[in-house]
């Protein structure tokens, strides 16, 4: 009895990883369309030669691997025969040596470490044996994607024409690194994460075999930290039982909390609500003090942007949302009733300046700092007003008269002055979208204008170059056009201005009529006027202006939206 205890004390402890891999399909979990395809091309006989399963760390690849590579040479305990099949309830001969890796006739190779052409080579070399024991021989890749492009081409013929006793299964965490040509000729199996929920599941069902009393929301915890990945969570969940003093001991969420550095997420969503109605200062206390329990700033704004998007996925798609993705009973719960509370646009712009603080705390040399400015910009957004609420409260105010922008008449310019003057009328000036009415268009300047505000550019350049205005009235221009005019300018102008107020224009050129200046020369002849830039000019014999840039109506704020008296001096 003594020998017995001291055998049984010396056994190596196995990690859960290990211990609990699983063994047969039924074991697997989040995989039930690869299994359902096995099964019915086992059923019908139309087994592939080649197959890549592809995933994330820890979803079970090679573990897949190895079950169907069991499943190919499956012989029942007592021999009998059947052919293959995924049903591996009862081991069978050989079940046992390749679950160990231990089988003469399935290789195991890590192409991280052996990634050169030699190597597949010599794995060519023995693919034309036939099996030693076993129906097929399997070839198992790990990593495959790291096969250099010599290794690729060498397994290609192979791979294409394998002999009918040979199976290739590749795995892979890069499958977009893998040639076409190879996928081309495997079936492809994807692999996705697992579900939080499922996993949590799988993780009590653990808990459970292993005597463990482990509180749910920790093993939710450690879950979702496990992003997805079984093996990940059961490594994590190996060192959570570590922290208990006693066997008998429960590990509590608090525990696997302070474990994995988490934040509280109870107070997460006490500071999310402080931020979203301006309390700064409760906020920076309540992530101060997460921050002093542990918390890394990145992961407290990471916990703020999952809460923001279950609150926008609850706002969106309605309460039942809220019981699916990474989101817990309790989270559940409060999501139901904060979301009716906010406004869709509320929490976008929320996600959007989390978003940025993240990616700040991440790269600053301060990350505890750069995340209450992420928190403080997020508060006193919290009274601002949303775009399309900006835009509407704009439109409320009705029609808004046009920034000004009339270059004076050159000096001794004889043509007539109420062409060029400033508009009686105003043009609607909120935007375009809101505002449905006609714009009113009194002088040649509104047209310029209305070319700015409705952003073709190239038509509002060629009205300031290239015309020289003869006279203006409403639904007819006539005008005289520069040298190097486009010869479709009239025509343009006339097209546009049908489109933009719903009326037929005429605009007629008159070649011999006697037009003013430009609009862009007279603004040149104005700004050469003023006194500052004759200065310049004094100062810098030979200088040129090459351009004016006049600041466009889109850019003007929109209050200061009252034209200023005409000024009588230049000094102004």
């Amino acid at each position: 009895m003594t020998l017995m205890a001291d055998a049984t004390e010396k056994t190596p402890y196995q990690v859960l990883a290990r211990k609990y891999r699983p063994q047969n399909f039924d074991d697997l979990i989040g995989h039930g369309a690869m299994v359902k395809t096995l099964r019915n091309a086992f059923a019908t006989g139309r087994i592939a030669h080649a197959y890549v399963l592809t995933g994330v760390r820890g979803v079970g690849k090679t573990t897949t691997a190895r079950i169907i590579a069991r499943a190919l040479n499956y012989v029942g305990p007592n021999g009998e025969d059947h052919g293959p099949t995924i049903d591996l309830a009862v081991e069978g001969k050989h079940c046992r040596a390749i679950a160990e890796s231990r089988h003469p006739d399935v290789f195991e190779m890590d192409a991280a470490s052996r990634t050169g052409v030699g190597d597949i080579r010599e794995l060519i070399e023995g693919v034309r044996y036939a099996p030693v024991e076993a129906r097929y021989k399997v070839y198992i890749i790990d990593e495959v994607h790291m096969l250099s492009t010599a290794a690729f081409n060498a397994l290609l013929k192979t791979l294409e024409e394998p002999p009918p006793h040979v199976k290739f299964i590749f795995a892979t965490t890069e499958i977009r690194k893998l040639p076409v040509t190879v996928l081309s000729r495997c079936q492809r199996f994807d692999l996705r994460r697992i579900e939080i929920e499922a996993l949590t599941e799988h993780l009590v069902q653990i808990a459970e075999k292993e005597n463990a009393k482990v509180d749910r929301d920790g093993l939710f915890m450690i879950a979702r930290a496990a992003e997805g990945s079984v093996r990940d969570a059961l490594s994590i969940l190996d060192q959570a039982l570590i922290q208990r003093v006693s066997a008998e001991d429960a590990v509590s969420a608090g525990m696997i909390r302070s474990m994995l550095g988490l934040a509280d997420r109870s107070q997460g969503w006490d500071l999310l609500e402080a931020a979203l109605r301006g309390d700064a200062k409760s906020a920076l206390e309540l992530f101060g003090s997460q921050y002093d329990s542990g918390a890394d700033p990145s992961v407290i704004l990471r916990d703020l942007l999952q809460i923001v998007h279950l609150l926008t996925r609850v706002k969106a798609a309605g309460a039942e949302a809220a019981s699916h993705g990474a989101a817990g009973e309790a989270d559940a719960a409060r999501a139901r009733g904060l979301a009716d509370a906010l406004a869709m646009n509320t929490l976008t712009r929320a996600w959007s300046l989390l978003m940025k603080g993240l990616l700040e705390t991440q790269t600053a040399p301060d990350p505890v700092a750069a995340g209450e400015i992420a928190l403080i910009r997020l508060a006193y957004a919290a009274d601002l007003p949303t775009p399309d609420e900006a835009l509407k409260m704009l439109a409320g105010e009705g029609e808004v008269s046009l920034p000004p922008r009339a270059p004076r008449p050159s000096r001794g310019s004889s043509a007539p002055q109420a062409a060029y003057s400033e508009p009686q009328a105003s043009i609607q000036a909120a935007a375009p979208s809101l505002a449905p009415s006609v714009p009113k268009i009194e002088s040649f300047l509104d047209v310029v204008r209305l070319a700015d505000i409705k952003r073709d550019a190239k038509l509002k350049v060629e009205l300031e170059s290239y015309v020289h205005l003869i006279s203006f009235e409403t639904g007819r221009i006539e005008l005289r056009m520069h040298d190097r005019a486009p010869g479709d300018l009239a025509g343009r102008l006339m097209q546009r201005l049908k489109e933009w107020t719903g009326r037929q224009w005429i605009v007629s050129i008159n070649a011999q009529g006697e037009g003013r200046d430009t609009l862009r020369d007279a603004r040149t002849a104005e700004v050469i006027a003023h006194p500052l830039v004759r200065k310049a000019m004094e100062l810098f014999p030979g200088a040129e202006i090459i351009a004016i840039r006049d600041k466009s109506p889109r850019d003007e704020p929109a209050g200061d939206i009252t034209p200023p008296a005409e000024e009588e001096s230049d000094e102004s």
